[in-house]
């Protein structure tokens, strides 16, 4: 057992789940349809890579509700990153379930370094990299084979997504009303690419990254961009998308996607670190779609105008906080 420091959460999962799943246990009863895979983990077609840090009563909710999926061509693979509590990790590895996996970082990787090791760890030949907090509903394993076996040139699906709150219950917060907002711009059609595909994104990010599945050879390919750790997901799909990639959007509700003010992505907003990463991410976009000849996507970049609203939306936290200093950030970011 390898020794531990305290750390700063890399992947904080913290809140109360009132979702109501059986909790998992030791002995957990492998389901009849395994047997036609004759337990052979090789020959899964589908990864879900869990990194691990945080609440782990919103692990075991996570973990229970991939274990219901009714197709059962699947691999769970919870990394824990090193994590105080070893409890957690003891309970995954005792699930009596051979297409779990556990394992466990011998040093803190941070969200970005065990993003990076659970795609290194994918065998399979689709990937999901899972919230540690966030629930898949039993469909979301059988749905995902089926969109491939429309989509086989896919290089990722986005499937459709049920935002809830730090409790479970269903929610729709501002963020998520923009998402649907941008979403319902620009997919009249299930097959995305090109530049459309990129401006959409560039003008509002309105993918869930944990629920995304991909195709590993494309995630593989091209990984995730160091030092990123709040925008990553957006600079992986404009790689994916400026190298000719193909997002298929199924809005058919499969994943249920957990909005928290504990997720790091609420945390590194509050300081404005959130968007001085953003705005490096979109800066970047600009001149690379430029480049290529998409000025319109080039000036979604440049405008950015979700993330300036966010910005904006964030502002009367930093003032009742009497945050100077996020507050600045927050202003440099929407007057850039």
């Amino acid at each position: 057992m390898e020794r531990f420091a305290k750390v700063a959460p890399a992947h904080d999962c913290s809140a109360t789940s009132g979702i109501l799943i059986a909790q998992a246990r030791p002995g957990w009863s492998i389901p009849a349809q395994l047997q036609t895979l004759g337990g052979d983990r090789e020959s899964v077609t589908i990864d879900i890579m869990m990194p691990y840090y945080g609440d782990p009563t919103l692990l075991r909710t996570s973990v229970e509700s991939v274990l219901r999926q009714s197709d059962p061509d699947w691999r769970l693979v919870v990394i824990d990153d090193v994590y105080p509590d070893l409890e957690p990790g003891r309970w995954v590895a005792a699930i009596d379930d051979p297409r779990v996996e556990y394992h466990r970082n011998a040093v803190n990787l941070g969200v970005n370094g065990n993003f990076q090791e659970s795609v290194h760890r994918a065998r399979a030949d689709f990937v999901t990299v899972m919230g540690c907090d966030d629930i898949m509903l039993p469909n979301y394993v059988a749905r995902m084979h089926e969109t491939y076996a429309l989509f086989p040139d896919a290089s990722y699906v986005q499937p459709g997504v049920i935002v809830i709150d730090a409790a479970g219950a269903p929610a729709n917060p501002l963020p998520d009303r923009v998402k649907s907002y941008f979403r319902k711009q620009v997919a009249t059609g299930p097959v995305l690419s090109g530049e459309p595909l990129a401006a959409s994104l560039l003008k509002g990010n309105w993918t869930y990254f944990p629920s995304i599945c991909w195709r590993r050879d494309v995630i593989q390919n091209h990984g995730f961009q160091a030092k990123l750790n709040v925008a990553l997901d957006l600079a992986l799909q404009l790689d994916i998308v400026l190298d000719g990639g193909v997002l298929v959007y199924d809005p058919v509700e499969t994943f249920m996607y957990r909005r928290h003010t504990a997720s790091v992505s609420s945390w590194s907003a509050n300081d404005g670190s959130r968007f001085q990463e953003e705005r490096d991410v979109l800066r970047a976009a600009a001149e690379r779609t430029r480049a290529v000849g998409w000025n319109r996507a080039a000036r979604a970049a440049t405008f950015h105008l979700s993330s300036r609203l966010n910005a904006l939306t964030r502002m009367p936290s930093a003032v009742a906080a009497r945050d100077g200093s996020g507050f600045r950030s927050l202003l440099r970011h929407l007057l850039a």
